[in-house]
């Protein structure tokens, strides 16, 4: 069963459905939130992020406003914490010193709202109402946990200490095809209309034209950034925009962030183990800047979004726009690598069965790919269930990444959805792919 099937399901289908998905996410954050002890629930690891305990109270805060009070129209768990879990009243910097709930009333919180949760599945009724059509508020829900999920796992890539996650190695890479892939261009539907779980960003689906480009096979590995770094790249101002060149100064960047250089070569640090540079992964935890300034190196530049989701959704041979780049049916295993089963990107090559109908390969899962578009919305966008979602984020200030990591749920890695952040960001599971336009000689 998979989500863009709902609208065919009964109503005791669909409640089974949401039930699986709440109690699969619920299963994660437990394991994030359990693996480490109280005084790394407690703590903030970095300033970027907030503590883990703040994400685990704040996962429950959300479920309690919108499956316990509006859907259910049931009274209040805890009125009274409200604010301190609203992501808008405090940045994440000044989370640590509120009178956050400790972890063990954390836990009995988020608990007893989930217990709510289920009796108003048990009798809600799916229509009537836009936010119940096709269970839609209990979809946002599961969304909503999965993706403070993958920032909790990011919490966990900055906490100093002992390793506390383990997962088995993601399957081995192989010799690719070809480095790059033409894509011919033309008109094809970007978004949906149609994803009953979809959110507002990626609605509605709409015809966007795109010129002829070619766009690599797989996202640029370590070895070949590795490349970039060692010619100086960092330290040539040729290759940076004028905004990449002044921040690339004032953080003093000099490599992918958890990057070390030692007489022995490179390593990283991922997820408290140290570890030789894997040449042949995709490189992660670079910001849009350095990105852009690989690839202008490289002599390409970044795809724009509606390249991205062209090569990875549109089916050249019959004129249709997949949910996904191997067709409909959700990810699974053989497809791509999610849902923090490997924890780390695998190997270019990895997945064969996951490719384009062109042949472009890991679109799904591996890493978060930057592209060259600001977050803006649609036509015809409508802010929807609220605007604090979407709305308020749109503009220059944002980047879009697209693709999903080893860390997203397959719930939130549609081959529509749309991640954003600020160009600068680098603790978020992110790499990239270049592209380039052709030469003339090259279309024949």
């Amino acid at each position: 069963m998979n989500s863009h099937q709902l609208s065919g399901l009964t109503a005791e289908g669909l409640r089974t459905f949401v039930a699986e998905q709440l109690t699969r996410s619920r299963a994660r954050t437990v394991q994030l939130t359990d693996s480490v002890d109280t005084d790394d629930l407690v703590r903030q690891h970095s300033r970027l992020m907030s503590p883990l305990v703040w994400d685990y109270a704040h996962i429950g805060n959300q479920e309690e406003l919108w499956l316990v009070r509006d859907v259910g129209g049931r009274e209040p768990v805890r009125q009274d914490i409200d604010e301190l879990y609203d992501a808008f009243k405090h940045a994440r910097a000044d989370r640590p010193a509120l009178p956050l709930l400790g972890p063990d009333e954390a836990r009995a919180y988020v608990s007893e709202v989930r217990d709510k949760v289920f009796d108003v599945l048990d009798h809600v009724r799916f229509d009537g109402r836009e936010l119940v059509d096709n269970a839609f508020a209990f979809g946002m829900i599961v969304q909503h946990e999965q993706q403070h999920d993958e920032t909790m796992l990011a919490t966990h890539q900055l906490r100093e200490g002992v390793p506390v996650l383990d997962a088995p190695p993601p399957p081995p890479g192989r010799r690719l095809p070809s480095a790059e892939v033409l894509v011919p261009g033309g008109e094809f539907l970007m978004g949906t209309s149609t994803e009953p779980w979809a959110l507002d960003n990626e609605r509605p689906a709409h015809p966007v034209r795109v010129a002829p480009y070619f766009i690599d096979t797989v996202p640029v590995t370590n070895g070949d950034y590795l490349a970039f770094v060692d010619a100086g790249g960092y330290d040539d101002e040729r290759w940076w925009s004028p905004n990449g060149w002044a921040h690339r100064q004032k953080a003093s960047l000099v490599a992918p962030r958890f990057w070390q250089q030692t007489p022995e070569g490179w390593f990283r640090t991922r997820f408290a183990h140290r570890e030789a540079l894997p040449l042949d992964e995709p490189v992660m935890h670079v910001c849009f800047y350095e990105a852009e300034a690989y690839a202008a190196w490289a002599g390409k530049r970044l795809p724009t979004e509606a390249e991205w989701e062209m090569a990875a959704r549109f089916d050249l041979a019959t004129g249709r726009t997949r949910r996904f780049p191997w067709g409909d049916e959700n990810p699974g295993p053989q497809h791509a690598n999610l849902g923090q089963r490997h924890l780390r990107p695998a190997p270019v090559g990895a997945y064969p069965a996951g490719a384009s109908p062109l042949g472009v390969e890991q679109l799904v899962g591996d890493v978060w790919e930057w592209t060259s578009s600001d977050f803006t919305p649609y036509p015809d966008f409508r802010a929807w269930p609220y605007d604090e979602y979407s709305l308020v984020f749109f503009g220059p200030d944002y980047k879009v990444l697209r693709g999903g990591s080893f860390g997203a749920d397959e719930i939130v890695a549609r081959s529509t959805f749309r991640n954003w952040d600020y160009p600068i960001r680098r603790q978020i599971f992110a790499g990239f792919r270049c592209a380039r336009d052709p030469r003339p000689e090259e279309l024949g």
